[in-house]
């Protein structure tokens, strides 16, 4: 309605137009020159008031609005309504951008935003401390200030899933631990976590353990010898001569396991494998055979060897951590259980199974089992020894073969280990 009534205002104009030329042709003469000439005068008013606004809006439609009357009057108001929203819409959203920024600089990471090409959006404070990444750098594809080339591949690869640990490079005390989250369209973000101070704990945290096992091996060895000296010694008339000398040798034996494993770890974790082909089926075979535990628990082993499929590794290693399942297997069930062990090949893929109907775990224990020393709290009918130490061995050889560890299980119904690897490591 209001529009209808600005144009009828604008008709009445027109019409007045109308008039004053007919009125004036009264006295002059000559009509339609003076209605010409006045209709002209009215399209250059328009004209004026047309360039008004263009130049307005041509300067970003700053400064004050123009003033005009009529139609062209509610036109300029409603463009002054449209500026004044969009300067709240900018002004709120400048608010939000703010918090945004002051919200993500706190963030314990550096944070990262790139496009569809890996150009760098947008990256937070700490991107900049630890990254080197500064305000000029955007539009920079990231690849191009991390010049690494596990960075690339971990770059184009995406992978929500995985990880990649290198140094920073604009600082090289700096270790970072980088992650890809892929969110939107065509966008990434990617969050680098320092890592310097965890990784130096674990460094120190495996010195001090590589440190104390090779120094434990000196007392051992005396402390064993002189045991082996009061053995020969004892005439068997003192019977707690006799008991203290079988519990001295039975915790050197204990302490010397342990040094040993632990030795055995660092290995592990330092050394590169001289991968050859090994012949898996026969080694299982081997450790049947030769292990005394698993010679004593002979009748109880159920051997399936369904393949006879080789894999690289290293072979005393894998004899290490087959025999550690498999005696795992058997000292955590009952003597009247049998323990199945399972050589077999599933599509692509090779697995060693060592299956038993122990006690079995808890869902919440799995996760932890392969840690260091650490136990299942459960009561049971026989205290079981050993170093705690088994099924981190086997994990970190599984690692070193590009193989990994399944573990399911059921309280009161037993375990399944499996040990599989990938077709990368079969041997053609």
């Amino acid at each position: 309605m209001k529009l209808l009534w600005l144009w009828r205002k604008e008709l009445v104009y027109l019409a007045l137009f109308c008039i004053i030329a007919t009125v004036l042709s009264y006295f002059f003469g000559y009509f339609l020159h003076m209605l010409v000439i006045i209709l002209i005068g009215a399209l250059v008013y328009q004209a004026v008031l047309v360039s008004k606004l263009e130049a307005w809006l041509g300067h970003g439609a700053r400064g004050k609005v123009p003033v005009a009357s009529g139609v062209w009057g509610d036109v300029y108001y409603h463009f002054f309504r449209i500026k004044k929203a969009e300067k709240k819409r900018k002004k709120t959203l400048g608010g939000i951008i703010d918090k945004f920024r002051k919200s993500t600089d706190v963030l314990p990471d550096a944070a990262i935003v790139v496009g569809k090409n890996d150009e760098i959006e947008w990256a937070n404070k700490l991107a900049k401390l630890v990254l080197g990444i500064k305000k000029s750098d955007r539009g920079q594809r990231i690849d191009n200030l991390i010049r690494a080339p596990e960075f690339a591949v971990f770059l184009k690869s995406g992978d929500e899933k995985s990880t990649l640990t290198i140094v920073s490079p604009f600082d090289s005390n700096i270790l970072l631990l980088f992650k890809i989250v892929n969110y939107g369209v065509n966008q990434r973000l990617i969050i680098a976590r320092d890592v310097t101070q965890q990784k130096n704990m674990e460094m120190m945290r495996k010195n001090f353990v590589d440190n104390v096992s090779h120094e434990l091996r000196t007392p051992l060895t005396v402390l064993r010898g002189y045991l082996e000296t009061l053995h020969d010694m004892d005439d068997g008339h003192s019977a707690l001569l006799t008991q203290s000398i079988v519990q001295m040798n039975g915790q050197t034996d204990r302490m010397q396991y342990l040094v040993d494993d632990l030795l055995l770890l660092a290995r592990l974790e330092t050394k590169k494998n001289n991968n050859k082909c090994v012949d898996v089926a026969e080694l299982i075979r081997k450790i049947c055979v030769e292990s005394n535990i698993i010679e004593n628990n002979r009748n109880r082993i159920h051997l399936s060897i369904e393949t006879d499929t080789k894999v690289y590794g290293v072979e005393q290693d894998l004899r290490s951590a087959f025999t550690n399942l498999i005696v795992n297997a058997l000292n955590y069930s009952t003597e009247d259980k049998p323990v199945s062990v399972i050589w077999s090949k599933v599509a692509d893929r090779v697995m060693f199974d060592v299956v038993d109907e122990g006690e079995g775990l808890a869902e919440n224990e799995i996760p932890r089992i392969t840690e260091r020393f650490y136990r299942v709290d459960v009561k049971r009918s026989k205290k079981m020894s050993g170093t705690g130490l088994g099924l981190a061995i086997v994990k970190h050889v599984l690692l070193g073969h590009k193989a990994h560890l399944k573990i399911t299980s059921k309280q009161g119904k037993g375990s399944r280990f499996s040990c599989i690897f990938p077709a990368s490591t079969i041997c053609h």
